[in-house]
């Protein structure tokens, strides 16, 4: 494992991605790109690559924005950031959505704060109800004022 800084002491640093586990991990991708004005990862070179080699088979595959894609799994990232070319994975900021066979039985102990700027609360509000997320409360405290959203209703 390549550890910057390892050699002179400093702390390890670590790449990350955020893994959500879903029941639909298409429609999520799909959202959080649009919501977040990021790409939805394109894996069919590698897709292609495995398929020609008899290392995949179709059954763990769907089509989807018209190229094929893992069924299981479907991930988002920044634009800027690098992408192997080799697979299609983003090597910065990405969020990897993960089909789960349970469905979801408590709170998630995790979510995703995005911050619009000053004065465009409302209007990215309406955009991402346009999208398909749902305003669950307004809250107004001396600490702030934000909106709580769910994303897109799906059976997890």
């Amino acid at each position: 494992m390549d550890t910057p800084g390892a050699a002179d002491g400093a702390r390890e640093t670590l790449g990350w991605k955020l893994v959500i586990d879903c029941a639909d991990p298409h429609r999520q991708a799909d959202f959080w790109a649009a919501a977040l004005g990021y790409e939805v990862e394109d894996n069919s070179v590698l897709i292609e690559r495995l398929l020609g080699f008899g290392a995949v088979g179709e059954d763990i595959l769907v089509e989807h924005h018209g190229r094929r894609a893992w069924r299981d799994a479907a991930a988002v990232r920044h634009p800027r950031d690098p992408v192997d070319p080799d697979s299609g994975t983003g090597l910065g900021r990405r969020l990897l959505f993960q089909r789960v066979p349970e469905p979801k039985t408590v709170k998630n102990r995790l979510h995703i704060d995005v911050h619009a700027g000053a004065g465009r609360r409302e209007e990215t509000v309406a955009r991402l109800q346009g999208l398909g997320a749902s305003v669950i409360r307004r809250v107004r405290e001396p600490s702030g004022e934000w909106t709580v959203m769910s994303d897109p209703n799906t059976p997890d």
